[in-house]
């Protein structure tokens, strides 16, 4: 049985789900609107201000999708009433990041500087606190975008184990290793 997929949705206030005969589901809400084409054999039902989803067997498949689909719709749900956020850190001597609109400037210590052009559902702005690493903030509604625009940024230089050095997330712990210890005389 399905944890996930049983569980029903609770729609925020000023949010609205429209399903259309072809089982594309629309939510819209204060910060802009998402949809999602849904699997026919699932269905979904707006029923006392929740959204249920429900699968016709206990296949496999179904039940995977059963999770699949509650899991989809419900960060759409969040996104169009609150929003999404995610942040990276630039860490090493000499990393920069610049945002001039939808485009995002970088400079990792390559020989050359890598510009990153934003999709325009993402905005991007790019701050250097005092004392601190650069940060990179990525918002937007739709969570599966936002979360592939970060890793993409982020595989422009991953962190190393050693030092510890590259583009990172902010909340990231990342496994140090020790080096090379010192010959011996």
């Amino acid at each position: 049985m399905s944890r996930i997929g049983n569980k029903p949705i609770a729609l925020p206030a000023g949010v609205s789900v429209q399903i259309a005969a072809d089982n594309t589901v629309t939510v819209k809400g204060p910060k802009g609107t998402l949809s999602q084409k849904i699997d026919p054999d699932i269905s979904v039902k707006v029923e006392e201000g929740k959204i249920l989803v429900q699968r016709p067997t206990d296949q496999k498949r179904h039940k995977a999708l059963h999770g699949l689909y509650r899991a989809l719709l419900n960060n759409m749900v969040i996104g169009v009433s609150q929003g999404f956020k995610k942040q990276l850190e630039l860490i090493g001597v000499g990393y920069k990041a610049e945002a001039k609109g939808q485009l995002l400037q970088l400079s990792l210590g390559y020989s050359h500087g890598i510009v990153f052009a934003v999709p325009n559902e993402v905005k991007v702005t790019a701050e250097t606190p005092k004392g601190k690493a650069p940060l990179i903030t990525l918002e937007s509604i739709d969570k599966q975008l936002l979360g592939q625009i970060a890793a993409k940024i982020r595989s422009f230089r991953k962190p190393e184990p050693y030092k510890g050095k590259g583009v990172k997330y902010v909340d990231e712990v990342i496994r140090r290793k020790a080096g090379k210890t010192a010959a011996k005389k």
